[in-house]
């Protein structure tokens, strides 16, 4: 237990300098001895703790994933409905997407593992999302979604736009990381059509296109 709280810090210094190289140059490109020198320490103090590159990369994840859930649950924590549960974990995810280096590498890093590695990240991986598939599944049943949706769709949907956003945002864009959430939460919620054109053209009256071969 001692030397758990001891060596707490020098793996966090670890975590932290390897975030950085990886999103800088990728995990394939970033060395032990980088990620070493960047940490202030020696190779051999890294290879103690992390004996392989893999292993940082999962220690990343894993810390990265619990401050990300972490955030998340704070942030629904004393909300009771499910609809706004959901739309406030959105908006904490994509904040704190934003604000590390790790949460960016995790996105996309994990896919240079192989063998127990990969296997161990996609467990990770697995966990995390049934998180968020428990939002998306308390949401339906309160009965304000359509009860035809495809739940394991809307969850790639949603995960899939938020993590889209650290490949293109700015902070010094017109937009904070809490707006964006919003917008894409009102295209979801709303949907993109203006009211008179939300309904099928043949629902609205209008004649039905005719098919090829048809007089």
């Amino acid at each position: 237990m001692t030397k758990k709280k001891t060596s707490a810090p020098v793996d966090d210094r670890f975590l932290d300098a390897a975030a950085r190289l990886f999103r800088q140059q990728g995990f394939e490109a970033t060395t032990v001895r980088e990620i070493a020198k960047a940490a202030g320490s020696l190779p051999g103090s890294l290879h103690y703790r992390y004996p392989t590159k893999a292993a940082l990369l999962i220690d990343l994840t894993r810390r990265g994933m619990d401050a990300d859930l972490a955030a998340v649950r704070s942030a629904i924590g004393n909300v009771a409905d499910p609809v706004e549960r959901l739309r406030l974990a959105l908006r904490a995810r994509l904040s704190y997407l934003l604000s590390r280096d790790a949460a960016q590498v995790i996105l996309y890093d994990w896919r240079a593992l192989k063998g127990k590695a990969r296997e161990e990240m996609i467990r990770l991986r697995d966990r995390y999302e049934a998180f968020w598939s428990g939002l998306v599944y308390e949401a339906a049943g309160s009965g304000r979604l359509r009860p035809d949706l495809d739940l394991k769709m809307l969850r790639f949907l949603l995960l899939g736009a938020i993590n889209s956003v650290a490949q293109w945002y700015s902070p010094r864009g017109q937009c904070g990381p809490a707006e964006v959430a919003d917008a894409f939460w009102e295209f979801l919620a709303f949907g993109v059509l203006d009211d008179a054109h939300r309904m099928p053209a043949a629902r609205r009256g209008a004649p039905e296109p005719a098919l090829v071969g048809e007089e």
